[in-house]
């Protein structure tokens, strides 16, 4: 089986040993993804809604340099720091899955990668053979 792996060239793909996304077969995974700009910096410091607007756009970033898009996603995992920003979250998730709506989850967990980090998607795409 051929993969087709992606990287966003972020330090910590090398330190911890994952692609951003890979492609195998008819499957697309992208990787935990939190708020980050291509300089590594946080987007919406302090504003759930803006991380998972930025998270689900650099998901989107990573599916197009794969045969995947937005519309291919049967699947998401959202992981929060703090679940009483569940509606914020859950808006952003919906602008962009609204006619896709894919099976997801959103669950809390104690702390994310860095501190100023309140939300971490990933994704699995299935796209044709």
């Amino acid at each position: 089986m051929e993969r087709k792996r992606i990287s966003s060239g972020t330090e910590w793909e090398s330190k911890v040993g994952y692609s951003r996304a890979v492609q195998a077969s008819s499957q697309v995974h992208v990787s935990g993804t939190t708020a980050t700009d291509d300089d590594g910096d946080i987007v919406g410091k302090g504003d759930a809604y803006e991380q998972m607007k930025k998270a689900l756009q650099n998901v989107k970033e990573a599916l197009q340099k794969t045969d995947a898009s937005i519309e291919d996603v049967v699947r998401t995992r959202i992981f929060v720091t703090d679940i009483d920003e569940w509606e914020a979250i859950g808006e952003a998730h919906s602008e962009v899955f609204r006619d896709v709506r894919p099976a997801t989850s959103m669950v809390e967990v104690d702390r994310l990668i860095g501190p100023e980090l309140l939300v971490e998607i990933e994704a699995i795409a299935t796209i044709p053979e």
